[in-house]
């Protein structure tokens, strides 16, 4: 491959990942086609994409940004996903498939950008942002009702004594 070409594909690299911040790295070797584009359509269906990179090229791209720990992870063949809204929805169905197909190969992920890299399985298990947000929202709304029951236990009880009273006359 000339310069130039390299160079393009640098630049490539660096505008397709340069705003990105979670990625997981994948092993394709051993799956055909039809399985690879069965597993880029689990993808797409969960918002996220499988593109196939060239390491160096890619450990160049990525060495000013946020991407460079994945630099040591790139041996091999590799290929990146990527997601739009959650990289823990693909890394799950990425877990599916491996389980179903066998030979795709996880290897690490990077979360919003921490350097220190995690394996795809284990990121799997994590919550995403949209079950942390109905954690949080249960938490801050168990004491709210108890609070809202305790305010309005007192006005119900004399509702009821005055109803009561008012029935006896």
């Amino acid at each position: 491959m000339s310069k130039p070409v390299k160079r393009m594909l640098t630049d490539y690299l660096k505008g397709r990942f340069g705003e990105t911040r979670s990625v997981c790295v994948v092993d394709l070797t051993g799956l055909n086609v039809v399985s690879t584009e069965k597993l880029r359509s689990a993808l797409c269906e969960k918002g996220a994409r499988l593109e196939v990179v060239k390491n160096r090229l890619a450990r160049q791209a990525f060495s000013d940004t946020v991407l460079a720990p994945l630099g040591e992870v790139l041996r091999g063949p590799c290929a990146l996903v990527t997601a739009e809204d959650s990289i823990i929805d693909a890394s799950k169905s990425l877990v599916a498939f491996a389980k179903e197909f066998g030979h795709l190969k996880l290897k690490e992920a990077m979360l919003d950008g921490d350097p220190d890299l995690t394996s795809v399985v284990d990121l799997s298990k994590m919550k995403t942002r949209v079950e942390l947000c109905g954690d949080i929202a249960a938490l801050i709304g168990g004491p709210g009702r108890r609070l809202a029951g305790a305010i309005g236990a007192p006005q119900a009880l004399i509702a009821g004594c005055v109803k009561t009273m008012a029935e006896r006359e």
